[in-house]
């Protein structure tokens, strides 16, 4: 494998938050983006336009766009699950839109009234829709390495969903392990089968850790053609509509797997775990990552 750089998208502030009990303030929204790019993050996912009565956590995501600060280099995401949702968005200052279908008719019935393909037709719909008004828009296909409710996903299902989205036009595709039930052989697979099927769209992929196999499907990924990995400082996460569905990949311990590696992200590690270890104080508790436990090697502090 001949990789110089992976480039990694934050998404504690929406995907880290969105599922934990305890309430966030703007303020520590606000406070959580802004160290994250003071660590290097240059995408970053800074809040999701949903129901509040569902996901009470992103409530508040038009006000804390407006308190941010971010520099013209650094790219804020705003996800939407619909046209609503990016009519919110698009009526505020965030650069890029994500938009979500789901793998599995099952999943997609839950998170989002509908079939898998209606909400394929729907993600695609937003990117024309955000591309019209200017914004750039990508899509993530949740699921799409296992589904709570049906368990194993067809790949071929998978493939067909990416390549009808690609027709969209969006500047990437993400496949995601939403549940946490991936291991590398298979991610190497099916990112593998969608790299050939989207080209030249880049692939990102967003995993989470929920059995303990992330960070080697993170390498799998990369392997086997994403450019982009989706990580959450801390590894805090969830989706509130998937059972058992825990935390994201840690930012922190992605960053010490690639940086070791020999593989280029443009974090600073020894900022992001100063960051972890503000949002642990925040959330008065341990967080699931281990580098910010342990911390990097060599250590330069020790």
């Amino acid at each position: 494998m001949t990789v110089g750089s992976v480039e990694i998208v934050e998404v504690a502030p929406r995907d880290g938050l969105q599922n934990e009990k305890q309430p966030f303030t703007t303020a520590q929204k606000i406070e959580l983006i802004q160290r994250m790019i003071a660590a290097g993050a240059r995408r970053i996912e800074v809040a999701s336009f949903v129901r509040a009565d569902r996901v009470p956590q992103m409530a508040d995501a038009e006000a804390v766009i407006e308190g941010l600060q971010v520099p013209d280099e650094v790219t804020t995401i705003g996800l939407v699950m619909n046209k609503k949702g990016a009519l919110r968005a698009l009526a505020t200052s965030v650069k890029e839109i994500g938009a979500v279908c789901v793998a599995t008719d099952s999943f997609a019935g839950r998170n989002q009234g509908q079939t898998s393909l209606e909400s394929a037709e729907m993600a695609a719909d937003v990117v024309r829709f955000a591309r019209a008004a200017g914004r750039a828009a990508q899509v993530t296909i949740g699921a799409a390495f296992g589904c709570p409710f049906e368990g194993e996903v067809d790949p071929e299902h998978v493939v067909a969903i990416a390549t009808r989205i690609a027709a969209a036009d969006p500047i990437e595709i993400a496949l995601a392990d939403t549940i946490g039930v991936a291991v590398p052989a298979q991610v190497h697979a099916l990112v593998a089968a969608v790299c050939a099927a989207v080209t030249p769209l880049p692939v990102r992929v967003h995993l989470h850790n929920t059995r303990n196999t992330g960070i080697a499907n993170a390498w799998a990924a990369v392997e086997a053609g994403a450019t982009t990995l989706d990580a959450s400082l801390g590894g805090i996460g969830g989706c509130p509509f998937a059972p058992s569905a825990t935390g994201n990949i840690a930012t922190e311990d992605l960053l010490y797997m690639l940086g070791r590696s020999g593989i280029a992200t443009g974090y600073d590690l020894e900022r992001t775990i100063e960051a972890a270890h503000w949002l642990a104080g925040e959330m008065d508790g341990p967080l699931p990552a281990v580098v910010s436990r342990a911390g990097p090697f060599p250590n330069t502090k020790a």
